[in-house]
């Protein structure tokens, strides 16, 4: 008899049956696909049961509160993935949402690509077989000066064919001020050990100096690393060994030197105040053999990684490595690419390419675009939360120029219920809207808002404060 009672008082037993939820989800949201309705109410119905066991007998399972559960779950399984977002941070390299957003010429050419088939790797004349990035490649070495380039899926994958095709099995130096991790936990020790290669750590955290490598040098070191610290500074009592020193080296005991230069442009940004190491071509000039650095940040095109050399055969025996067919890049990719170097040839970067643009936006015409934006949101907002148009910075984010600012206006509203409430209806909201939090304040930064955002974001605000 007790146990019976124990079994009939079991608060799980009052869940709807996974066909009956399914049949009020479906009446809730017809528009929502079956797929997704069914998946929701199968995880909502795991989840309560859950919570009911580990919980008191005298719970009982809030049926609305599943069902609204399951629909939010059915929304998100069904929206796109990656979906379009509205980026009011101000970061306009932000690894989380995708860094730099295309150039409409780039887009265009996705399109192209995309939309049937494409003479990828054909020769149009001969009919014969061709290579896929014999195009991308000389424009690379047209619009950076270098002899010779490559093109793979990432800057990680770069540097990884670079250190498989020269250093297998051998050793390379490196700073150990240089050993960094990037994003998702990957570390230069790691990458370097996965391409079979011994990494010999000369220097210090702090100091590392030209005797430092001199020493370390022997017969089975196959190359000088020198990798860029995308995303820490070290200050203070400090010491490296700048490029042109190192390439010294490098020529004196017959040993090729190799940047990793994590984010690069093909436009010397310097007279714009940006830190001149950022100017890849620069690198070979400053004696660098290979360069590597990144699409989607300050070059502002698609994922990629690209490879720069000063000696032409040396970039074709690594393109000839094993691991680049594993490490190549798709057509849509390359579409894109292709078009961005367009951009940079034409002499057409700065306004055409979406991420240049941001970076280089200037403050007065950042203010004009805050104040009017502010003017709009006033007549949304209630007057007791306080719009305020003020000066502020950004970053430029992805793991590119750490500690350098960027000036900006920006606007900031006092939320009702707490600024990161408010902020997590504003991500909720279509298309979801991302902000900063500071001191309280939602911060909307006008300097990655793209053409239409301030819509958007007018219409998420009105959403968020229902």
């Amino acid at each position: 008899m007790d146990s019976g009672a124990k079994v009939k008082s079991d608060p799980r037993r009052a869940l709807p049956a996974l066909d009956v939820l399914l049949r009020a989800l479906a009446r809730r949201r017809p528009e929502l696909p079956g797929w997704a309705l069914r998946e929701a109410a199968r995880s909502a119905l795991a989840e309560e049961r859950a919570r009911l066991a580990a919980g008191p007998a005298s719970d009982a399972p809030d049926l609305e509160a599943l069902e609204a559960r399951a629909v939010r779950h059915a929304c998100e399984l069904e929206r796109p993935h990656p979906t379009r977002v509205v980026n009011a941070t101000g970061i306009a390299l932000h690894t989380n949402l995708g860094r730099a957003p295309l150039a409409e010429a780039a887009l265009a050419g996705v399109v192209r690509a995309a939309q049937g088939y494409s003479a990828l790797e054909i020769d149009l004349v001969s009919g014969s077989r061709g290579s896929r990035t014999a195009s991308v490649v000389r424009k690379l070495c047209l619009a950076s000066g270098a002899a010779g380039a490559l093109v793979v899926n990432n800057n990680a994958a770069a540097l990884l064919l670079v250190l498989a095709a020269l250093a297998r099995e051998r050793e390379v130096i490196v700073s150990r001020g240089e050993l960094v991790e990037i994003g998702g936990s990957f570390r230069m020790p790691e990458i370097v050990e996965a391409a079979g290669v011994r990494l010999v750590e000369v220097g210090t955290t702090n100091r590392t100096h030209r005797s430092d490598y001199e020493r370390a040098v022997r017969a089975s070191t196959a190359l000088l690393l020198k990798v860029h610290r995308s995303n820490f500074e070290v200050r203070g009592f400090v010491a490296e060994v700048a490029l042109p020193e190192l390439a010294s080296v490098g020529r004196e005991l017959g040993l090729p030197v190799v940047e990793d230069l994590g984010s690069g442009s093909l436009l010397d940004l310097s007279e714009r105040g940006f830190p001149p190491e950022t100017h890849a071509p620069s690198r070979l000039a400053l004696g660098a053999d290979l360069v590597c650095f990144s699409g989607d940040k300050l070059l502002g095109g698609p994922q990629a990684g690209i490879l720069l050399g000063a000696d032409a055969e040396r970039v074709a025996r690594i393109g000839r490595h094993p691991l680049a067919r594993a490490l190549r890049v798709d057509k849509l990719t390359l579409a894109a690419l292709d078009a961005t170097l367009d951009a940079y040839l034409g002499g057409r970067a700065e306004w055409e390419i979406p991420a240049l643009r941001q970076l280089l936006e200037r403050p007065d015409s950042l203010e004009r675009r805050a104040r009017n934006l502010a003017q709009n949101l006033e007549a949304v907002v209630p007057r007791a939360l306080q719009v305020e148009v003020v000066e502020d910075h950004s970053y430029a984010g992805g793991g590119s120029l750490p500690g350098f600012e960027l000036p900006t206006w920006v606007i900031a509203l006092r939320a009702p219920a707490g600024a990161a409430r408010f902020a997590e209806r504003l991500r909720r909201a279509t298309p979801p809207v991302l902000a900063r939090i500071r001191d309280d304040l939602v911060v909307f930064d006008v300097r990655t808002l793209l053409d239409g955002d301030e819509k958007a974001l007018e219409q998420a605000l009105r959403g968020a404060l229902r």
